[in-house]
């Protein structure tokens, strides 16, 4: 997509049979490399359209082992990468009282940009934080490092991609293209 009007301007699919099941927290090894092979065809094809930063539906250091999707593909990749998940990620002996921290976000987060910062039950490292991107939307958003971007500006740029939505718009739309691209391949038919 273009900054700021958020258009699309390269979509490309990967027909991929996916090798492993969905574990929460290994998000990343079973989906980074088939993202690696888009990103790398992009680099080949349209050099001057590979991006400058990628927001990734899922979570960077907001993840037990501070490492989750957003990081590992930015490694892979050597792209600055923002996770943003839409689901509170439980940290053991961390983040892990999710009822209080419902409470805390009903209550801190009020209107659009309004932030809770998600700090270790040490107050020492800082995870990521919660966010609300839409007046309308009442449930944050959880932004967090994923790989050479810091959490000012990873919060930033998902506050400027949130336009109409709760969910910025470059995952909002990936998420509806890859639906729809679904649905009008035969091959993708449940049987």
């Amino acid at each position: 997509m273009s900054m700021p009007d958020c258009k699309i301007v390269y979509k490309k699919f990967c027909h991929t049979k996916l090798q492993l099941p969905y574990i929460s927290g290994f998000l990343a090894f079973r989906e980074v490399q088939p993202l690696l092979v888009l990103l790398e065809q992009l680099k080949h094809d349209e050099p001057e359209l590979y991006p400058q930063i990628i927001l990734v539906d899922g979570n960077g250091l907001l993840h037990p082992r501070r490492f989750g999707i957003a990081c590992h593909l930015g490694v892979l990749a050597n792209t600055p990468t923002i996770g943003v998940a839409k689901n509170f990620l439980v940290i053991p002996s961390e983040i892990d009282d999710m009822s209080t921290y419902k409470r805390v976000f009903d209550n801190k987060l009020l209107e659009r940009g309004d932030e809770y910062i998600l700090k270790g039950a040490s107050n020492s490292l800082i995870y990521g934080s919660a966010v609300r991107t839409s007046d309308t939307a009442k449930n944050p958003v959880f932004v967090s490092q994923g790989h050479r971007v810091s959490l000012k500006t990873a919060i930033k740029i998902v506050l400027a991609t949130c336009i109409k939505y709760r969910l910025p718009e470059p995952i909002r739309a990936a998420d509806q293209e890859s639906r729809e691209y679904i649905r009008r391949n035969p091959c993708f038919a449940k049987t």
